[in-house]
């Protein structure tokens, strides 16, 4: 009956050993599966990105257009309309990168590159602002407050600009 008794012992043991590493393997596994996501949207997010510069460079009216001094008053109408596009694009870009990092699914290197692009001065021309109004409201305070202290230097509350009154006018 001893024999028995530790027979069954055994297997216990080892049942329980098997259970503690399939813990562990399901733990690796899952950790490996974390690091290959945050790969796939890193990945898919810079291929979002050189696939908008391949085009743009492809395009040569595009290229002039892009080239143009968007702060200059010779602009059409449909110009600005075009301007506002633009920038429509890169802060959707920015918010799914924003909303990507904050999970931890892509590093902060991806967040920069298109705060960079924003900071040569598309939120500051004539365009900038209003299309950050129109998004804002769909955006958290978090955001709304990270993005106004990065691109206008604090809520735009506490800033009076001119270029408010004008985009008034165009409605």
């Amino acid at each position: 009956m001893l024999n028995q008794d530790l027979i069954i012992l055994i297997v216990q043991i080892i049942a329980a050993l098997g259970v503690v590493v399939s813990v562990i393997y399901l733990g690796l596994q899952i950790k490996q599966q974390n690091i290959i996501t945050k790969a796939q949207f890193g990945h898919s997010l810079t291929q979002r990105l050189y696939e908008r510069y391949f085009l743009s460079a492809k395009d040569q009216e595009f290229s002039k257009f892009l080239s143009k001094d968007w702060s200059g008053t010779d602009l059409e109408d449909y110009e600005y309309w075009r301007i506002t596009l633009w920038i429509n694009t890169i802060l959707v870009d920015l918010f799914d990168t924003y909303d990507q990092h904050r999970k931890n699914l892509v590093d902060s290197t991806h967040l920069k590159m298109r705060v960079t692009l924003l900071k040569t001065g598309l939120m500051k021309t004539k365009m900038g602002e209003p299309t950050w109004r129109i998004w804002r409201q769909a955006r958290d305070p978090e955001f709304i407050a990270w993005f106004e202290q990065e691109f206008f230097g604090g809520p735009l509350e506490d800033i009076e600009d001119s270029r408010n009154l004008e985009w008034e006018t165009l409605n």
